[in-house]
C-alpha cells in the first residue's frame, strides 16, 4: 500500500524537527526524565503506601511498580526509537492510524485531554510543594473566610497554599521558556540539587537505621487473601503515579541526538536509577519512623511533610 507523499515518514524527520536543534545527549535525556519523575510526589505519598498495605511490605509496591513501568517504558523505547521526532503520542497515533485520516483525529483528541491532564499532573506537584511550605509556616495553612454574593461568608480552606502553588507554577514556566540546550543545562543543575537531597535522606536514615522497625511486619503480612491484593493494588496505584515521567525523553525526540539509541538507553536508565532511588529511600525512612505512624499520619495534615518529620525527629 504507497504512502501519500504528504504524510510523514517513520524514516525521514518532518520539516518542524528538522529545524529544531539535536543538543540533548544521553545524560542530558536522562536527567530531564528523572528530575520529571521525581517531584514531591514520593515525599508525599509514603505515608499513603505504607498505609495501603499497612506495613514495610508495602516495598512490594515500589518493586513491582517498577517492573510494570519498565514493560510500558519498553513499548515508548521503541516507539521513540522508530519515530524519533518531537511530539510523543501526538507523532504516534498520527503515524499508526494515518496522518490523513483517523490519525488527524487520534491526535487532536490527545492533544484535548492533555489541556486537562497536563495543568491537572503540573498542580499536584506545586500543591505538593506549597503544602510542605506549610511544616515551616504554619499560618499558610490557615483557612480564610470571604464575602461572596448571594453565599455570603464564606471559608475557603488554604487560600496562602494556593497562592504559593500557582507562584511555583510560574516559576517553572519561566525557566522552560529557553533554548533546549539551555534547558538541558537547567535539567543537570537541577538534578544535581534533587540528588544531593535524596542523599542527605538516604545517608540520615542509614546512619540511624534500626532494622526491627523495618521487619515489624503484621502478622498476616504476606497472607494471600483479598486484603493482601487490594493493598498491593493501592500500593501499586501511588508508585505509578511516582515513577511517572519516563516517556518524556519521547515528547522532544526531535531534539535529542542519536535518537535511534538514546531515547531508549534514557527511558530505562531513568527508571532503573529512580527505581533504586525510592527503595533506597523508603527503607532507610522506615528505619527511622515506625510503620504505625505512618499509617496514623496517611490521613492527616502531617502527611504533606513526613520528610520534615523524619529529619526532625534525627
Amino acid at each position: 500500500m504507497s504512502r501519500d507523499p504528504g504524510e510523514l515518514s517513520p524514516v525521514h524527520e518532518s520539516d518542524a524537527d528538522s529545524q529544531l536543534i539535536r543538543g540533548v545527549g544521553l545524560w542530558g535525556a536522562t536527567t530531564l526524565n528523572m528530575i520529571d519523575m521525581i517531584g514531591v510526589g514520593p515525599f508525599i505519598t509514603i505515608p499513603l503506601i505504607i498505609a495501603a498495605m499497612n506495613g514495610p511490605q508495602a516495598m512490594l509496591g515500589w518493586i513491582l511498580g517498577a517492573l510494570l513501568v519498565v514493560c510500558d517504558g519498553l513499548v515508548w523505547a521503541e516507539l521513540g526509537a522508530a519515530l524519533p521526532g518531537s511530539g510523543g503520542s501526538y507523532r504516534y497515533l498520527a503515524e499508526i492510524y494515518n496522518p490523513r485520516r483517523l490519525g488527524r483525529l487520534m491526535s487532536f483528541l490527545f492533544i484535548w485531554q492533555l489541556t486537562f491532564s497536563a495543568p491537572l499532573s503540573i498542580a499536584s506537584g506545586c500543591i505538593g510543594l506549597a503544602q510542605y511550605a506549610t511544616y515551616i509556616v504554619p499560618s499558610l495553612g490557615s483557612a480564610t473566610k470571604v464575602t461572596l454574593p448571594v453565599l455570603g461568608v464564606v471559608e475557603i480552606n488554604a487560600v496562602p497554599v494556593a497562592l504559593v502553588a500557582i507562584a511555583a507554577l510560574v516559576v517553572a514556566v519561566l525557566l522552560l521558556y529557553r533554548r533546549i540546550t539551555l534547558i538541558e543545562r537547567f535539567s543537570k543543575f537541577l538534578w544535581v540539587g534533587v540528588m544531593l537531597t535524596i542523599l542527605w535522606i538516604i545517608f540520615a536514615g542509614v546512619t540511624h537505621f534500626k532494622p526491627a522497625l523495618v521487619l515489624d511486619f503484621p502478622p498476616d503480612a504476606f497472607t494471600l487473601r483479598p486484603a493482601f491484593f487490594k493493598g498491593l493494588g493501592a500500593a501499586l496505584l501511588i508508585a505509578v503515579y511516582d515513577y511517572w515521567g519516563y516517556y518524556n525523553v519521547c515528547f522532544f525526540g526531535g531534539e535529542v541526538r542519536d535518537p535511534g539509541r538514546t531515547i531508549p538507553r534514557a527511558v530505562l536508565l531513568s527508571i532503573l536509577f529512580v527505581s533504586i532511588i525510592y527503595i533506597v529511600m523508603n527503607i532507610s525512612i522506615l528505619g527511622v519512623l515506625c510503620r504505625r505512624e505512618f499509617a496514623t499520619t496517611a490521613n492527616t495534615p502531617a502527611q504533606r511533610y513526613v520528610i520534615s518529620t523524619f529529619i526532625e525527629r534525627l
